[in-house]
């Protein structure tokens, strides 16, 4: 699977220009070029990074998660993933990971071994957990919008809203209901930061975590929604679906990189240094050198 195969990225920048005529530095420099790495997946998602920048990703419809290590080797993490979607790693390295099989969140420790979190029983009720982000504090957040699944034996219909929950002491709380489809989903814990895609409204909102882990401060961040997300050292948002849309802290538009691929579903930093982009498109996993690096 691995292709190693290079093409131009198209960049589209919107220059912004303080009072000096400065040019800000771009997160992806012109010229660059995306590399693709592997291929001949089925549909590709939730890349994460562990503390090395080891990168994890899920092919769904065939129920693995995929390791590409430093060194380039591309190996299966599992083959028993409960069709897992998004991924996070957390500060402690244990792997999060939305399986949406059976409605739950596992809890994959790096040598594979997993604990059912969220909903081990199965009886409970959600659409399908979807993306997830953890809090340096352990504070879990996960979006959790319906999409219909075909290894699904009920329709998953009986919820009435596609919200952003957190997951605290192993229970989960409803943070925001007001959402037509919660998607991505991604935060800075230093700042207390969260950023949640409503890609159901075609938006993307940021709030600002309280003490006790709860949102406040909603505020429409970009008329834009997105699938998966990521945020860099200078609090840049990088949101994905039509290839990949960088806006700064602002909300301000910086770039766009146009991925060959019918669609982008997600993306995160990874790598020896974690200066590079790993995206999930399609069938393909993707890389692409940036001037940045990652903040969690």
């Amino acid at each position: 699977m691995i292709d190693l195969i290079r093409f131009h990225v198209l960049i589209f920048s919107a220059f912004l220009f303080s009072g000096c005529d400065q040019q800000p530095k771009m997160p992806v420099s012109e010229n660059t070029e995306v590399v693709k790495i592997a291929g001949d997946f089925d549909f590709t998602e939730g890349p994460t990074a562990d503390s090395l920048g080891n990168v994890y990703f899920t092919d769904q419809p065939n129920n693995r998660i995929y390791k590409y290590s430093i060194y380039g080797e591309l190996s299966v993490f599992t083959d028993s993933s409960g069709r897992s979607n998004g991924l996070y790693i957390d500060h402690n390295q244990n792997l999060w990971a939305c399986a949406d099989g059976q409605n739950q969140l596992w809890k994959f420790s790096l040598d594979g071994s997993k604990e059912i979190i969220l909903n081990p029983s199965g009886d409970v009720v959600f659409n399908g957990p979807n993306d997830v982000w953890v809090h340096k504090n352990g504070n879990l957040y996960f979006t959790d919008p319906i999409y219909q699944r075909p290894y699904w034996e009920n329709v998953h219909d009986t919820v009435g809203h596609q919200s952003v929950y957190l997951l605290k002491n192993g229970k989960p709380i409803l943070l925001d209901s007001t959402l037509v489809q919660a998607n991505g989903v991604v935060g800075n814990s230093e700042e207390n930061l969260l950023f949640v895609a409503d890609i159901g409204d075609n938006k993307t909102y940021r709030y600002k975590i309280n003490e006790k882990g709860v949102l406040k401060d909603k505020m429409l961040f970009v008329e834009q929604g997105s699938d998966g997300m990521t945020l860099d050292s200078e609090g840049n948002l990088y949101l994905t679906g039509n290839g990949v849309d960088i806006y700064n802290r602002k909300g301000d538009f910086l770039q766009h990189l146009d991925i060959p691929e019918d669609w982008t579903a997600n993306i995160c930093f990874g790598g020896e240094n974690f200066d590079q982009l790993f995206i999930t498109a399609s069938k393909s996993l993707y890389s692409v050198k940036t001037n940045v690096k990652t903040v969690r």
